[in-house]
Parts: structure tokens; C-alpha cells; sequence
């Protein structure tokens, strides 16, 4: 099965709870009036688009509205497919470009760091690069098991110390071994204690010092990693973790178990962040580079 074969089965609960329902909503309008809006409204809304930007997609309706480009029901669904192509706008892929590179991950406990790093790992070896993953997740119980798990799946090494060891520490080790090894990129894992968040800043910057200082001309990439079923949640963990690291990127998980895959809208447009990847199953090859125009075509079509 293709990507955008998975992506279509993925994205089928939003696809039904949007656009099944848009529509029904639509065979029950003769004309385009407010009624209808504010029932689009409402899906939109219902599936996380969230409420700033299901209010700029009704603005631009009605835009269009009364400059008569959209005069019948039937129309709507293609005018909404223009509307939210350009706001979910062009994705970006990782840069980079410099050997070795960096990828710091970050993310609350139980968004799917640790196979989001798997599966990247195994997309980047597939591609030619040599990646070595750094296990700093040292403070989360069986973190360093499971990540090693991982990597041994996606055939990359692991550089890791004891539990409660310093993750910054770590980090360090790892770079020395990415040097050693001439490899292209370096992944690193971070603990995911938002609930501290005092902490979870103290350590990012020491990590960010530690990698400054000893790969001081590599390019950086911060990826934070989202679970898409948790909604509108999901806006609020990148606006805590934005204020602990420059985040480069997101990585959204689980869109296919969720109705709520609207929330790529809602992102894009109150975090102003691409989001790099998406994951839209367990195994190692179910994560790809967010394509704008097939997420669009998977969500119409």
C-alpha cells in the first residue's frame, strides 16, 4: 500500500466527520445563506479545526460570497479544498545539510517519541545517511529499553548511559561517537516532563550548550512530536514546549485514530510551524514527509 493509500484510510475518520457530514449538510441547502454557514461551522469546529481559524475559513466563504463566486451549495466543498490548501500552505522538509546534523526530539510522554525516532531513523538509513541516536530520555522507566528496540529495527546505533544518568551528558558521549564514526546524523531524545517544566528548560539548555559547543557549525532541526488524538491539547504542549526550544518542525502522530485531523489547520495557522512528518500507523515504514497536496486530496477526495 502507497502512502497516500495509508494516508486516505488514516485520515478516513476526519474525511467522515467533516466532509461525510459537509456533504449531507450541503443536499439540505438550496442556496448559500448564514444558515449554512453556521452549521459548517460547527463541523468544523467539532472535527478541531479549532475556533480562530474555522473563523477565518468562514470569512474567506464569505468573501467569495459577496463577490458572487460562490452562489450555489454545490460549490462549497471546492472552494473550501482552495481555502485549506492555502492554509495549511507548503510543507518543509529536514535540512540537512552539514555531516554530521542534528535532530533534537522533544514531546510529552506517550506522543510516540520514541517510534517517531525509529521510523525517522529508518527513513534517513534508507536514504544513505548514517544516524546514531542518543538515548536522553534518561529519567522515564524503560525509555532507553525501548528505544533501543527501535533502533535496533531501523539498524542504527544507540549511545545511551544507566538510567538517571545526565541527559546532557549523553549527548555529549554521542556526539564524540558520531564524530568517531563520521556519521551524517544525530538524533537525540529528550525527556517529555511538561508538567515540570522548570526542569525540562534547564535541561534542553544545557543539552543546546553541550551540542553548540562541541558541533558548533552543524545544522539543527527541533522536532516536536504531537499526538493528533489529543485535539486542541495537542496547540497547547507546542506553545509550552516553544518557550523551552526553538522548534524547527512538528512530527503529528496518530491521525489515523482520530476524527480530528483538522488540527493541521489549526496549527499551521496559531503556531505558524510546518509540520515535517506524519504517522499514520505502527510499523516502522508508517511515517512519511507531510505532502500539503496529498493531506488535501486525501481529506477531499
Amino acid at each position: 500500500m502507497g502512502f497516500l493509500a495509508k494516508l486516505r484510510e488514516g485520515l478516513a475518520k476526519t474525511k467522515n466527520a467533516i466532509f461525510g457530514k459537509i456533504d449531507a449538510l450541503l443536499k439540505h441547502f438550496v442556496k448559500v445563506d448564514e444558515d449554512l454557514l453556521e452549521e459548517l461551522e460547527e463541523l468544523l469546529i467539532t472535527a478541531d479545526v479549532g475556533v480562530n481559524t474555522t473563523e477565518e475559513i468562514l470569512d474567506r466563504l464569505r468573501d467569495e460570497i459577496k463577490e458572487g463566486r460562490l452562489k450555489e451549495p454545490d460549490q462549497i466543498k471546492e472552494a473550501l479544498k482552495v481555502i485549506v490548501t492555502d492554509l495549511i500552505g507548503e510543507g518543509d522538509t529536514l535540512h540537512l545539510d552539514t555531516a554530521p546534523s542534528v535532530i533534537l526530539v522533544i514531546g510529552v510522554n506517550g506522543a510516540g517519541k520514541t517510534t517517531s525516532i525509529g521510523k525517522i531513523s529508518k527513513r534517513l538509513k534508507k536514504a544513505g545517511k548514517k544516524v546514531v541516536v542518543a538515548a536522553a530520555d534518561t529519567f522515564r522507566a524503560a525509555a532507553i529499553d525501548q528505544l533501543a528496540v527501535w533502533c535496533d529495527r531501523a539498524g542504527v546505533d544507540l549511545v545511551h548511559q544507566n538510567e538517571g544518568s545526565d541527559p546532557a551528558a549523553v549527548v555529549f558521549d554521542a556526539i564524540q561517537y558520531t564524530k568517531k564514526k563520521q556519521a551524517d546524523v544525530l538524533i537525540i531524545d529528550t525527556a517529555g516532563r511538561l508538567h515540570n517544566k522548570k526542569n525540562l528548560m534547564d535541561e534542553l539548555a544545557k543539552i543546546n550548550r553541550v551540542i553548540s559547543r562541541e558541533l558548533p557549525d552543524a545544522m539543527r532541526e527541533n522536532l516536536l512530536v504531537l499526538d493528533a488524538t489529543t485535539g486542541q491539547n495537542a496547540i497547547m504542549q507546542a506553545k509550552e514546549f516553544s518557550h523551552a526550544a526553538e522548534i524547527t518542525g512538528l512530527v503529528l502522530n496518530k491521525l489515523d485514530g482520530t476524527a480530528k485531523g483538522g488540527i493541521v489547520l489549526s496549527i499551521r495557522r496559531e503556531l505558524g510551524l510546518p509540520v515535517k512528518f506524519v504517522g499514520v500507523g505502527e510499523k516502522i515504514d508508517d511515517m512519511q514527509e507531510f505532502d500539503a497536496e496529498e493531506f488535501v486530496t486525501a481529506l477531499f477526495e
